[in-house]
């Protein structure tokens, strides 16, 4: 009691001294009781001292005036030269000296260089124990920002002192702390993980939807447990969010990879609510991260794509693609912004890179999109690349032709390029997933030079190639189980169909079966099969025969606006047909909604049927 009753008369005398700008000399260190000398001592009541000196010290206001005063470090410098200054106010001079620094861009190498900044130094590390939790907070920053060595006396005292406090530091000041050290790029931070595990144990302590948003973007990807307390706090103020922090919180889980559910079911909700107009940041960053994370929510799509719209015209190359791209990951075609971003890269041709062409066509082509004005756009694309194939790389050009095949778009000089010998040697050696995934493109820019293309001449792939480059196989679906079942019992037996038929044109074929001039299926394996990548039978088809493929379509295959098939498929469906066969389509919105066998069966008799007539009346 007698300690705090003289620390107390201590910290009045200080507030008594008057610093203005011709008492400089004035500043000395005030008299301390002796019990507030021990290490960490002066840290339990140093928040209540802190309050009393803010409310009425003219002493510590005057010095602050005189800090901000100051226009360069020479006149702050200068302070270290006076007698009595105290480990509290050199913790001020140098947290001052770096935010002069920044601001006026010096050379923090010469400022510790220099013997009054050590002076200072050793002034605020001879009694580092009665710096104010907050200047000791702000004074490791600077220290920080200065690079001072780590390995230095002085540094290690300091972050020594703060970890002493920690448990008496305010959550304010730990989560302002752990966003300033998770900022730098420090592989190994003792003291960021004290502050984290701190902040994970006081987390209910959290006020206020800035708190919450700033330690989400700026600290949540250093603890996965303080990320899941802050998504928690997040859902309870989704409605206080505003768009702003809407924004960086949905950034912040998608570089994080962090597919909250229930959190961004909430914050799209009030998105919706509450917020009519959203800025043009807001918009490109939002759609990037629900494109990242993939989670579909098609109001907010809607939503996004018409705010979206009326800014295309004035966006940089960078901001539509990026855009584009992920409405294009969401599988969301918005009629009218797709039409607008189209017009900008007629309007823009000059301004567009090869790799900003190559990403609006992947994005077109992903969504089976066809401009309205078709014809002059594809002009454009052709005009603006035919000299820069050369310089693409492997992958962006296989992805530039594929998509090209798929848009039906692909000229003879694109096909040559990716069917090139030495080019197909390049990818067909890397054993990468990545090149698997182009091996499979090729052989589809195969099929579609083949099928589609009857004025091109070559080169095509050669049959070693087909084997290799079949796409893998997958686990049966509901759909695609329910459908080999219900089939073998239309036709009777196993032998008179084919499942999962993988083709040289990287293809499967779900069923495939062969009818005779009647209709009538016949024992398939007994007939050569030339689009099989390994035949079986060697008859020739009768006279009258074809041949029927049944492809099913999952709900992923189609765009999120309707039944309307991806880009992907569209192709296989064209090549498909293009390759001899009737093609009977059972998408999962019909075939699912069966439940019974015989109706079922019923339906792909009558899919059958009408595929057939519809066959041979054209």
């Amino acid at each position: 009691m007698a300690a705090r009753l003289v620390g107390r008369c201590c910290w009045r005398h200080l507030a008594a001294i008057s610093l203005g700008p011709g008492a400089a000399s004035g500043l000395r260190q005030p008299p301390r009781a002796s019990s507030l000398h021990a290490p960490g001592a002066a840290a339990e009541g140093s928040a209540v001292k802190e309050k009393a000196e803010e409310s009425r010290g003219a002493g510590p206001r005057a010095l602050r005036e005189l800090l901000e005063a100051a226009q360069g470090p020479r006149e702050l410098l200068e302070l270290s030269e006076e007698p009595g200054l105290s480990s509290n106010q050199a913790s001020l001079v140098i947290s001052r000296l770096s935010r002069l620094a920044a601001q006026q861009q010096l050379e923090a190498q010469g400022l510790l260089q220099d013997p009054r900044f050590k002076q200072l130094l050793g002034v605020m590390d001879s009694q580092i124990s009665q710096v104010w939790n907050n200047t000791l907070v702000n004074v490791l920053k600077s220290l920080y920002s200065l690079g001072l060595q780590s390995s230095s006396r002085e540094m290690q005292s300091v972050e020594h002192e703060v970890l002493w406090r920690l448990r008496r530091l305010t959550f304010r000041q730990l989560a302002s702390l752990a966003e300033f050290l998770a900022s730098r790029p420090q592989k190994d931070n003792k003291l960021l993980a004290e502050v984290v595990r701190k902040l994970e144990l006081r987390w209910t302590e959290l006020e206020g939807t800035r708190s919450v948003v700033t330690l989400m973007a700026k600290v949540g990807h250093v603890s996965p447990a303080l990320m899941d307390r802050l998504e928690d706090k997040a859902l309870e103020l989704a409605e206080q969010f505003g768009p702003e922090d809407i924004r960086k919180i949905t950034l912040a889980l998608a570089y994080q990879n962090r597919r909250c559910v229930p959190l961004l079911r909430a914050l799209s909700y009030h998105l919706l609510q509450k917020h009519t107009e959203l800025g043009l940041a807001t918009l490109t960053d939002l759609i990037f991260a629900y494109g990242k994370l993939n989670f579909h929510q098609p109001q907010v799509f809607q939503k996004l794509a018409t705010d979206l719209q009326p800014h295309v015209a004035t966006m940089a190359p960078g901001e539509v693609t990026r855009c584009i791209r992920s409405f294009a990951l969401l599988k969301w075609l918005s009629l009218p912004l797709f039409e607008a971003i189209a017009q900008y890269a007629l309007d823009n041709a000059k301004q567009l890179s090869a790799a900003h062409l190559c990403s609006i066509i992947l994005s077109f082509a992903r969504l089976n999109f066809q401009p309205s004005g078709s014809e002059d756009f594809f002009n454009m694309v052709h005009e603006e690349l035919r000299d820069q194939l050369a310089g693409l790389e492997p992958q962006l050009l296989t992805d530039l032709v594929w998509s090209l095949c798929v848009l039906q778009q692909a000229q003879p000089h694109y096909l040559q390029r990716a069917l090139a010998p030495d080019f197909c040697a390049c990818i067909q050696a890397d054993p990468s997933p990545k090149a698997q995934n182009l091996r499979v493109k090729l052989l589809h820019i195969n099929a579609a030079a083949r099928l589609e293309n009857p004025e091109y001449g070559g080169p095509f792939l050669t049959p070693n190639i087909w084997g290799t480059a079949g796409s893998a196989g997958e686990g049966a679906s509901q759909l695609q189980g329910s459908l080999r079942e219900a089939l073998t019992g239309v036709l009777g037996s196993q032998d008179r169909a084919r499942f999962d038929a993988p083709t040289i044109y990287g293809w499967h074929i779900d069923a495939e079966v062969v009818v005779n001039a009647e209709n009538k299926p016949l024992p398939i394996k007994d007939f050569a099969a030339p689009h099989l990548l390994h035949a079986e039978g060697t008859k020739p088809l009768p006279p009258g025969a074809r041949r029927v493929a049944f492809l099913r379509w999952e709900f992923p295959n189609f765009s999120n606006r309707g039944k309307e098939l991806l880009g992907r498929y569209a192709m296989a469906r064209r090549h498909v047909q293009a390759a001899g066969f009737v093609v009977v389509d059972v998408p999962h919105y019909e075939f699912l909604e069966l439940k019974l066998e015989r109706q079922r069966a019923a339906y792909l008799r009558d899919k059958l049927n009408k595929a057939l007539a519809k066959d041979l009346a054209s």
